[in-house]
């Protein structure tokens, strides 16, 4: 009977967490909508460059967009920026215009 091999449990997040370490390790770029209250929604940044000033970018979104944001602090994610609305298709065209990252490196996330 020794020689039966019992099953382990199987992580599918394990190669994704080895590969991720901080913000901006991974090569694409998230950007999320999260329904706030009512018919209000918060659009999420994350996985841009470190070397990007983030304060700059945001100052730029909220321009063009005519949206307030922020940048947060998280503790996993690191540097995350927040849009008010659902700005996830101008974010995207956004970043590909002002040349800081390609298409296909962009996801879109959200109901």
């Amino acid at each position: 009977m020794s020689d039966l091999q019992i099953p382990s449990a199987f992580d599918p997040f394990a190669e994704a967490n080895v590969d991720n370490s901080g913000a901006g390790a991974n090569k694409y770029i998230h950007v999320r909508v999260q329904q706030r209250n009512g018919r209000k929604s918060l659009t999420t940044v994350q996985g841009l460059k470190k070397e990007f000033s983030y304060t700059k970018i945001l100052k730029d979104l909220k321009k063009e967009f005519c949206c307030n944001g922020t940048v947060v602090q998280d503790p996993e994610l690191g540097q995350v920026i927040q849009l008010q609305g659902d700005q996830r298709k101008n974010v995207s065209t956004f970043l590909v215009q002002a040349g800081i990252t390609k298409k296909e490196n962009i996801k879109i996330h959200g109901f």
